[in-house]
């Protein structure tokens, strides 16, 4: 009887029509991520003013750059708080309830954005211990927002539009990156409006105004509030049916906690759902942990695809984003740093990948929203994979000709059309398919492993390919740096890894259409 009751209420979830809620659901979590992309990526925008600002010697050619231990700290030390909040929250919200866990997550990337901004020291090294000691916790925050959020959407959603909801909370982080763009671009166009500087080739000490070290503070503190904005609204959400009736055993309290926010029937038969713990019929399977032999042998290959793709994606995806600068630097789409002042070569910067953003980030990620309840989450990531492996090898290969100036357009749309099919791709749905595929009492927990492997990749390449795609000649080398690969070789290495992603898409399940408890094997326990 208990068990009929539990089908019944996961059921009316299943095929309930779209709502209001959904879309609530969609900005409440997906503003999480708008904060993610926007606190992640500004960094990128800023790390050449941070150098000038604290790292510029007197009488030297050029403008002061963060030595490379520094650079590679403050782009990446938020990947690794990211990385353990994934592992800390995902367990947390299998373990207590995502709801119990979800504002936190959000105060700390308010907190944690605020005091970046802050950052202080009596030293140059000093201060940006300080900005990458806020900047982990920062990470610390979004880490924890990726399982939450994955789950709680997947757990609200019906099952035809299941992947667009979840790809629409991802979808946000399009709009983040976007953000931080213009952001930066209204804030650097003011102070240097304000502040009138002459490059530093014409006076290297005029080129750096003391407002300077204002911008970059007031672009980083921004970030706090879009996540403030939405914090009364997280808190009020209700905890998911599926883990109050498959986790906690209380179907009676699903059905009233969804009744709250969804226009479903939600009552049992006779209305009397039981609070009695619910009895499995093999209560050993059923009730299998992460580190067992039924784990394994149901899910086992699926935890290997999610995690493997995930870490591969991100260790091409990130180094292309972060160091976005760097590469449109070496092309020279972007003027030498001597060629302008300090605030002025960061609307340069910010203009350059902002554009970038507008014509391929954005439209892949709604493309994806648009299409994967349609195609499938298995054709896309396949597809995606192989066009960025594609583009990725065409620039590569002949990189010689794409640096000569007629031929610099053709890079910069290229380079574009790796970013759309990787969001038009991948780097939505590894997000997507671990939220569908594992029982509602790990999924938060097998999320946050998979977004953690994601991670670990974007360490790789936020840490590696800084100093790959260094010249292979020591005296082209940016200061400080050993000599590397060279950014051709880099970008072979960017296109052999979307390949193996390609490879190990094959151990991941088609999801499209499908309960959750159908994908989880829930259904015959």
């Amino acid at each position: 009887m208990a068990r009929d009751q539990q089908a019944v209420v996961l059921n009316a979830l299943d095929v309930a029509k779209t709502q209001w809620y959904h879309f609530t659901a969609i900005v409440i979590a997906g503003m999480g991520f708008f904060t993610d992309a926007y606190d992640i990526f500004s960094i990128s925008f800023i790390t050449k003013l941070l150098g000038r600002v604290y790292y510029t010697e007197q009488g030297a050619e050029k403008p002061g750059t963060l030595p490379p231990n520094v650079s590679a700290a403050v782009s990446s030390v938020a990947l690794c708080g990211t990385l353990a909040g994934q592992l800390c929250f995902g367990w947390l919200g299998d373990k207590l309830g995502r709801k119990k866990v979800y504002g936190i997550t959000l105060m700390l990337m308010v907190i944690s954005s605020i005091a970046s901004g802050l950052s202080f020291g009596s030293t140059s090294n000093g201060a940006m211990a300080t900005l990458c000691f806020f900047r982990f916790w920062l990470g610390f925050g979004i880490g924890g927002d990726y399982p939450l959020s994955a789950t709680i959407m997947s757990e609200y959603a019906n099952k035809k539009t299941r992947g667009a909801f979840i790809a629409a909370v991802f979808a946000m982080q399009g709009f983040g990156i976007l953000t931080a763009g213009i952001v930066s671009i209204i804030v650097s166009s003011a102070f240097d409006h304000a502040y009138k500087a002459p490059p530093y080739s014409v006076d290297p000490k005029a080129s750096l105004v003391p407002q300077a070290d204002y911008v970059w503070r007031i672009i980083l503190m921004f970030g706090a509030l879009p996540a403030a904005l939405t914090y009364y609204w997280r808190s009020k959400m209700p905890e998911t049916a599926r883990y109050t009736a498959l986790v906690e055993n209380n179907a009676k309290q699903a059905a009233v906690d969804m009744s709250k926010v969804l226009q479903v029937n939600l009552e049992s038969e006779e209305g009397n759902v039981e609070e009695k713990v619910i009895e499995r019929q093999h209560p050993d399977k059923a009730s299998f942990g992460l580190f067992t032999k039924e784990f394994a042998h149901r899910h086992g290959l699926h935890l290997l695809g999610t995690t493997t793709t995930w870490f591969l994606l991100d260790i091409a995806y990130y180094s292309q984003n972060l160091f976005q600068k760097d590469i449109f630097s070496a092309i020279g789409w972007i003027p030498a740093a001597e060629t302008m002042n300090a605030i002025e070569e960061l609307y340069t910067i910010a203009r350059a990948q902002t554009l970038i953003a507008l014509c391929s980030l954005v439209p892949g990620y709604w493309f994806t929203v648009a299409f994967i309840d349609h195609i499938g989450r298995f054709p896309i990531q396949l597809m995606g994979f192989f066009f960025m492996t594609v583009f990725m090898f065409a620039l590569a290969i002949p990189y010689h000709h794409w640096t000569l100036k007629p031929n610099r357009i053709g890079f910069v749309v290229l380079y574009s059309l790796t970013f759309f099919f990787s969001n038009f791709g991948p780097n939505a749905t590894t997000f997507v398919v671990p939220a569908e595929i594992f029982p509602a009492r790990l999924r938060s927990t097998c999320h946050g492993i998979s977004a953690a492997a994601g991670k670990a990749g974007a360490i790789v390449g936020g840490f590696g390919f800084l100093y790959a795609a260094q010249s292979t000649n020591p005296a082209k080398t940016d200061p400080g740096y050993p000599p590397g690969i060279g950014m051709k070789n880099s970008l072979i290495m960017l296109g052999t890894i979307n390949f193996f992603g390609m490879l190990f898409t094959l151990l991941l399940p088609e999801s499209k259409g499908k309960t959750l408890e159908e994908l989880s094997g829930e259904n015959a326990e």
